[in-house]
């Protein structure tokens, strides 16, 4: 067995990041209803993400954060209260996905949206609401600046080099770390399901 669609391992990763003054941004904001008949494979997918806050109905740029030097490039994001609330759909983060973002840093997160940035290779960060809104203001005021995220020791580097600690859980963390969406995590298991496989044939011949 081969998986379809591996996912990056998350370990340390430093990029420019972008801030996101919006509370209780929900998927429907981050991709619109009408495009989740879209497919990841949509050459165009990644212009969905945040799309009617991106632009006008002719397709020209709004005056938004992330159509402005310094952060269309933005791989990590810092958002305020309550990031991914309402509906479960996947798309809000595989739109993510499709704009290279790997992180999301937020006060607090719509819980399964949470769940599926987990799964789809996206680590969410919950830090404080002052945490975050100081993180927003440096971003602000030097488009362009990075922001380091190290996983193993769970801590986040801010512009001015200011060290923020985070939770996640154990289990998280190990997927996380080691690239496994729900595929890769029964992969883990090949040889013990061939070896049963083979077993219960032999075993069941009449089956075959």
């Amino acid at each position: 067995m081969s998986h379809p669609k591996k996912l990056a391992p998350f370990r340390t990763f430093a990029a420019p990041a972008a801030p996101i003054d919006i509370q209780n941004c929900d998927t429907d904001q981050i991709i619109p209803a009408r495009f989740l008949r879209w497919s990841e494979k949509d050459p165009d997918f990644d212009k969905c993400f945040l799309h009617d806050l991106r632009f006008h109905g002719d397709g020209s740029e709004k005056d938004f954060v992330l159509n402005r030097d310094g952060f269309r490039d933005a791989r990590v994001l810092v958002t305020d209260l309550n990031w991914g609330c309402g509906s479960s759909r996947e798309h809000a983060v595989g739109v993510l996905v499709a704009n290279g973002i790997r992180s999301v840093i937020a006060p607090s997160m719509g819980d399964i949206h949470y769940n599926n940035c987990v799964k789809n290779g996206v680590l969410p960060v919950i830090l404080t609401e002052s945490d975050c809104a100081k993180l927003r203001r440096q971003l602000h005021d030097g488009p362009g600046a990075e922001i380091a995220i190290d996983l193993e020791t769970q801590s986040v580097t801010g512009p001015d080099q200011a060290r923020y600690e985070f939770e996640i859980d154990e289990f998280d963390k190990h997927r996380l770390l080691n690239g496994l969406d729900d595929i890769g995590l029964t992969l883990v298991h090949e040889p013990e399901i061939s070896a049963f496989a083979e077993t219960y044939q032999a075993r069941r011949p009449w089956m075959a």
